[in-house]
């Protein structure tokens, strides 16, 4: 008996620095050569867009009181320069850290589907569907604006407030400490404010995760809604959602509106402040007029820049609840790896299932089998029968190792599951379901998944196996028709022969049909029942049925109750016994 499966442990809870900083720059590595390259162009717009208030402080101290008018034409068409040239740079500066947030942001939402891809079928038991697609979807997006237009304007803004700074200094020690002494104040206030913006940005986005999960049920499940008139009901459900979402962002804008009018307020005293004790320096004769106005110009410059810096740092925060999330999703490591460990150079298909106890991980409390023993020897077929809830399921997912049971062992060949490469298993192991699941593409592609490098021949000889190439050849576009999303303008008969054709293409070792045939009408069921049988020669076969049509040609039949194996015979002997398989068959099966 084996120990049960250590889960991952829970993922720490990513600090700020590390999330929005470090882990965002490692992303963006690849990119130094472009960010380096926007570094330099953001230097030069921002230097040359610091040219122009001493310029004009010059104008009026010089030209204009010496009444040269060539020296102000001169001025006038070297300004005209610099500001091309300013922009030109600025244009640089924005293509190259745009370009380059546009590939980081690709990057993590690639490295956040391939995190989810590879974990284990337990972790999306436990998550909505919803949740995680708002994800990739919305919160990259938050995430996307701050790595490339939000750092480039962040740059930006703080080398124009240095910048400006540095020439207030040299223009005047005296004013620009009058004036920096409020913004110690303003710092102390946007930390205060980015702590709690960055909670309620947190709130919103997983209030925005809630919302998506709702519609996603709803548009996905468009046919029960619709058949239950259940239109309104839904439209609520999402309003009230939306509405919670709303109620804190109404939250967030409140503080951030507060915030704001502060710093708005500090940063006007700040100016009228300057300008008083400024027009007083001048009327001592220590200011001139142009270095007045010019010291104006540099501290708007400044006010600016600080004032983008905080909207941006309030950005900065938004972003980072975001992060969190996603990285909490990259950051987690599978309790069952989608790859790793041995890989067989060949399967003879035997199969033993030993004292397997198991429960699914969102219901840990509620046991579905409790050791069960089974036995499937190479090339034989095996029905499984029994009750809803009696964990036939579960064993073909135990098989196919979607999940670990937590005492007992599943051996294939001898070899435990767990020491098995888990993509080659399931290489081996093709499963037809009630409900087969098909993408939104063409039929061709549908069963091409079963082998991606299939050729077209390949293609059509496994639909034809699986009794599908005739219904296919009747539709306009044949085989590059579309089949809807999950199928959904296919019938079950003709999709459940799809469903053949990719494991007929598959040719897997182990087939396991998970009742196949229990929903179709007899004419699909004999079609499909016929490819079946064609698919199940020399495999060893799971069966999972409700019909006796697909029981009684059984190898042998094994009846399952209570999470237990309760019987095990061929259908001629169980039908000699009393028992529940004989009371099953009498009833046809309606009690499952």
């Amino acid at each position: 008996m084996s120990d049960a499966p250590q889960k991952p442990d829970a993922p720490q809870k990513p600090k700020f620095s590390r999330v929005t900083f470090r882990r965002i720059l490692s992303l963006a590595r690849p990119q130094a050569r472009r960010l380096i390259g926007g570094t330099f162009f953001l230097l030069i717009a921002s230097g040359l867009g610091l040219v122009y208030p001493k310029v004009i402080g010059d104008i009026i101290d010089q030209a204009l009181k010496a009444g040269d008018r060539t020296r102000i034409d001169n001025i006038a068409l070297s300004m005209v320069v610099v500001f091309l040239a300013q922009g030109l740079a600025m244009a640089m500066r924005y293509y190259l850290f745009t370009t380059a947030g546009e590939r980081v942001v690709t990057r993590l939402r690639q490295d956040l589907f391939s995190s989810l891809m590879s974990q284990e079928v337990g972790f999306f038991d436990e998550r909505k569907t919803g949740e995680l697609t708002n994800r990739l979807a919305s919160d990259t997006t938050v995430l996307q604006n701050t790595v490339s237009v939000n750092i480039s304007m962040g740059l930006r803004n703080a080398a124009q407030a240095l910048g400006g700074i540095a020439l207030l200094l040299y223009t005047s020690p005296l004013l620009t400490g009058l004036m920096l002494a409020i913004v110690p104040l303003v710092a102390v206030g946007a930390v205060t404010y980015g702590r709690k913006v960055r909670g309620l940005s947190k709130q919103t986005q997983d209030a925005l995760a809630a919302a998506n999960e709702v519609a996603e049920e709803s548009l996905s499940g468009i046919r029960t809604v619709r058949s239950f008139a259940a239109e309104r009901h839904e439209v609520d459900r999402y309003r009230s959602a939306t509405e919670r979402a709303y109620d804190i962002a109404r939250h967030r804008a409140r503080q951030s509106a507060f915030f704001l009018a502060g710093a708005s307020s500090a940063g006007y005293v700040s100016s009228a402040v300057v300008l008083w004790y400024g027009g007083r320096l001048v009327l001592d004769g220590t200011l001139t007029v142009g270095n007045l106005t010019s010291f104006l110009i540099y501290s708007l410059m400044v006010a600016i820049a600080l004032g983008a810096l905080t909207d941006l740092w309030a950005d900065f925060m938004r972003a980072s609840g975001a992060a969190e999330r996603v990285f909490e999703l990259i950051d987690r490591q599978p309790a069952i790896p989608s790859s790793g460990g041995e890989r067989p150079a060949s399967v003879q298909g035997r199969v033993d299932f030993q004292q397997v106890s198991f429960a699914y991980p969102s219901r840990p409390d509620v046991p579905v089998l409790q050791g069960v023993d089974l036995k499937l020897a190479p090339g034989e077929v095996v029905a499984i029968v029994g009750p809803s809830g009696a964990g036939k399921s579960t064993i073909a997912a135990l098989l196919a190792r979607m999940y670990d049971p937590q005492n007992g062992r599943v051996l294939l060949d001898g070899q435990e599951l767990r020491s098995l490469d888990p993509e080659w298993l399931r290489q081996r192991v093709g499963t037809v379901a009630q409900e087969p699941m098909l993408f939104a593409s063409s039929i061709a592609d549908n069963i091409r998944y079963g082998r991606m490098d299939a050729t077209d021949a390949e293609v059509e000889a496994a639909a034809r196996a699986a009794n599908a190439h005739e219904f296919i050849s009747r539709f306009p576009e044949g085989y590059r028709t579309l089949v809807g999303e999950r199928g959904v303008q296919l019938s079950g008969g003709q999709k459940q022969r799809i469903a053949i054709a990719r494991a007929v293409l598959k040719d897997p070792r182990l087939l396991v049909l998970d009742e196949a045939t229990s929903a179709l009408d007899a004419e699909s069921e004999h079609l499909v029942q016929e490819a079946l049988e064609r698919l199940m020669k020399g495999r060893t076969t799971l069966i999972i049925a409700h019909r006796l049509s697909t029981v009684i040609g059984a190898d042998r039949v094994v009846v399952m109750e209570g999470g237990k194996v309760v019987q095990s015979g061929d259908h001629a002997t169980l039908m000699g016994q009393e028992g529940l398989y004989r009371r099953l068959v009498e009833r046809q099966f309606v009690a499952a």
